[in-house]
């Protein structure tokens, strides 16, 4: 037991040695740590104000560096201010010299001015007392001394001023003559728009000869159907696999070939299928219009047009004048137009225009009672074309005076179009039956004295016989007439019926 304890005790006490010992140990290591840190720290230090120093030594050179540059370009800048401060006086002083200088010669003209204007003054009183001198001598006013003189040169050499005028007159006409034939052949020459002659018929190839009865129907119900929907006449003969349409309006007999040709292909001919092929004819031709208008602005280059004034204009693709197609004929007006408004320095685009959209109230001249003039001034007013193109277009026939260069070049323009060879079929045999058949039509109502056909056509002058005919029946016989004249004969456009009743009342004094 006392071993134990003896044992228990001495473990202690090295135990608690050994602690104190470690203790005195850790404290030793510690202090040696400690002062390596302390020297480091030191080191830092000292590296710390070395680098300061050696910083602030260069700082305090780059200043005293930027200082020497500073005053340098202060000293130049200075240096340079005051040598432009000797030259702007410098100036100074030359203007100021100038100045007095001008100042000098303008008082001298002055001087001299006013010694001219004495002197003019002088001459002027000079020469108005010598010739009141010589108005006194001579017996004659200045005025009529001139007269005499005049008149005494004038009869000496009347003849030769006269042959002088007439052959300036001459030979200036000669000369515009051949510059306005220069310019024609050149516009004319810029131009080539291909032509087709057109008819008021259209003929339609049959596959056989059975077809006819089937197109014409039981009890002809077929073809009265198709002429009613589509306004045409359908002339079915003996002529072997053919069969006519005929009309005066190309829209209307292009319905009908295209609804017919539709029914051929179909084989069911019938009132109920004719109507559908009819319809379905009327919307591929608003499309074909449309396309025509789109193409004719395409071409002539005038774009920014209203799509209505598009689709009017696409319309005239379906119509003739004297077998001319008009769309062609109106952008054929405008190449003409824009070459001749190009030759003479006048407006190029408005010529254009005005020549493509010359003719647009013939598109709705069947339907609107009036001229194609006057229908197409309605036009284009109502759909906000300028100015400037309404009046070229409405002079293009005469009916109104050209006001503007513009408007006779588009006159000139149409006028060549027209009369160019080839352009419209219509021969002199043609015409003057057409003509006469109107004066034909006029004459045979009662009351009628003479009747004239104008205008190629377009207008019938009708005089009546003013003791038979008074003015209530006047306005009768002129309806009947129209009437007349639209049952019996097919025209283009509209004829303008012009009744006139005279009453002339003579006395003699004796």
């Amino acid at each position: 037991m006392s071993t134990e304890v003896l044992t228990l005790g001495l473990s202690i006490i090295c135990l608690m040695a050994g602690s104190i010992l470690g203790y005195y140990a850790r404290q030793s290591i510690a202090k040696r740590q400690a002062g390596t840190l302390e020297a480091e720290i030191q080191k830092r230090i000292n590296e710390t104000r070395t680098k300061s120093q050696s910083i602030i030594t260069q700082a305090k050179q780059t200043a005293d560096q930027i200082l020497e540059k500073t005053k340098i370009q202060a000293d130049q800048t200075r240096d340079e201010f005051l040598k432009t401060e000797r030259f702007l006086r410098k100036k100074e002083s030359a203007l100021e010299e100038r100045n007095t200088f001008l100042g000098n010669k303008e008082q001298e003209l002055r001087k001299r001015v006013q010694e001219l204007r004495g002197t003019k003054e002088l001459i002027e009183n000079l020469k108005k007392e010598a010739e009141e001198k010589l108005e006194k001598i001579s017996g004659l006013t200045r005025d009529r001394a001139k007269e005499e003189l005049l008149e005494v040169v004038e009869k000496e050499n009347q003849k030769e001023v006269f042959e002088r005028i007439r052959k300036l007159e001459r030979e200036g006409q000669e000369r515009f003559e051949k510059r306005a034939k220069e310019i024609l052949t050149s516009a004319i020459q810029k131009c080539a728009v291909s032509q087709a002659q057109e008819i008021t018929t259209t003929t339609l190839s049959l596959p056989n000869e059975e077809i006819k009865g089937r197109i014409i129907g039981k009890e002809g119900r077929n073809i009265r159907t198709l002429e009613k929907l589509t306004g045409t006449e359908i002339i079915i003969d003996e002529t072997p696999e053919i069969a006519v349409i005929s009309g005066f309006s190309p829209i209307r007999r292009h319905i009908a070939k295209i609804a017919l040709e539709k029914l051929i292909k179909d084989g069911r001919i019938q009132p109920a299928r004719i109507e559908e092929e009819v319809e379905r004819a009327k919307e591929e031709i608003t499309s074909q219009i449309k396309e025509a208008g789109e193409q004719a602005i395409f071409e002539t280059g005038i774009l920014g047009l209203d799509p209505k004034l598009v689709e009017i204009l696409g319309r005239l693709n379906f119509r003739t004048s004297y077998g001319q197609n008009v769309l062609l004929h109106s952008i054929e007006v405008s190449y003409l137009a824009g070459a001749l408004a190009a030759e003479v320095g006048a407006n190029i685009e408005l010529c254009k225009k005005a020549g493509l959209l010359h003719d647009v109230g013939k598109s709705l001249d069947q339907q609107v009672e009036g001229s194609h003039v006057e229908i197409g001034i309605k036009i284009l007013e109502k759909l906000g074309i300028e100015k400037e193109v309404v009046d070229a277009v409405k002079s293009h026939h005469g009916d109104y005076p050209a006001e503007t260069l513009e408007a006779t070049l588009v006159q000139v323009a149409d006028q060549i179009s027209g009369a160019r060879p080839g352009a419209r079929k219509e021969t002199l045999e043609d015409y003057i039956k057409r003509v006469e058949n109107l004066e034909k039509i006029a004459t045979g109502f009662s009351g009628i004295e003479r009747a004239y056909a104008i205008q190629a056509g377009r207008e019938l002058r009708v005089f009546v016989k003013s003791e038979e005919i008074d003015d209530l029946k006047a306005y009768q016989l002129a309806k009947e007439i129209a009437s007349r004249i639209e049952e019996d004969l097919k025209y283009p456009g509209e004829i303008k019926v012009t009744l006139i009743r005279e009453k002339r009342i003579v006395e003699y004094a004796k």
